[in-house]
């Protein structure tokens, strides 16, 4: 990957939790550190499949400074989100925020906060078998979208037995190929807010509900924490995950199996 580094861009702004911060400002200073593929340009000499780097500096000066924060997170933040929103081909942003002679009491020279964050492709599985089946699913991909995530493709709706624990109505499934800037935790953060504001109610493991979604994978992260586990271990068992996921997305590749989609839903009919 390519990088465009600006460095110690020089912003007066009004970050802080202190009243003197907010009302006199103060001077931070900005590294600004992109991650794109720049050959095209280079061939072509055409600025239009790179970034300005001077048009960046304006509007990450315009959005560092729009809003007065408690916290430079908050503000780094921003500025990250806004790259990569406004910029197609920055696939990753690592930003550098300095605060000089911060009001700590001692001698200190710098602050400063760093973040990295990326344009993740990510698959997520969605199913229902409660009330109006459908329109629980309508209503979970509609709020799957915000800010940080956009679906780019959704799959038709398949009718399918429950897995795991049989005695209960057929599920509705559906998965979708998103993109977003969320870190994988705050994805899954994200999916089980959309859970909760729909109401599912957890009594038992592979019971009804009326809404379930999951993430099955991102990018081709390796990911196994207490909170998360990429890829989702069952998905290589499940038919109602693979068959919706394949239609979207035939040539995405397992990072554990190496197979793609469609081949491990080849597997998995042929057992």
């Amino acid at each position: 990957m390519d990088r465009i580094v600006a460095r110690d861009l020089v912003v007066f702004a009004n970050h802080g939790v202190f009243p003197e911060e907010k009302t006199l400002g103060q001077k931070f200073l900005i590294d600004i550190d992109l991650g794109l593929d720049c050959q095209e340009a280079a061939i072509k000499e055409d600025l239009t499949k790179s970034v300005h780097y001077g048009d960046l500096a304006h509007g990450v000066k315009k959005v560092f400074t729009d809003k007065s924060h408690d916290l430079i997170e908050s503000a780094s933040e921003e500025v990250a989100q806004y790259i990569l929103r406004t910029y197609p081909l920055v696939n990753e942003v690592r930003l550098r925020v300095k605060k000089p002679w911060a009001p700590v009491g001692l001698d200190l020279d710098t602050v400063y906060i760093e973040i990295k964050r990326k344009r993740h492709r990510a698959l997520i599985s969605l199913g229902s078998n409660m009330g109006d089946k459908k329109s629980n699913l309508d209503k979970a991909i509609s709020l799957i979208e915000d800010d940080y995530t956009k679906i780019k493709k959704k799959s038709s709706y398949y009718e399918t037995k429950a897995w795991g624990k049989e005695d209960q109505d057929d599920f509705l499934n559906a998965g979708v190929e998103i993109s977003t800037f969320y870190t994988p935790h705050n994805l899954l953060a994200h999916l089980q807010g959309i859970e909760n504001t729909m109401g599912r109610v957890r009594k038992e493991a592979r019971g009804p509900r009326n809404i379930d979604i999951d993430i099955i994978l991102i990018d081709d992260l390796v990911i196994n924490t207490q909170r998360l586990s990429l890829p989702h271990p069952y998905m290589r068992e499940r038919a109602f995950v693979l068959e919706p996921l394949k239609e979207i997305a035939p040539k995405y590749v397992d990072p554990i199996s190496h197979k793609t989609i469609e081949q491990l839903l080849r597997d998995l009919n042929s057992n």
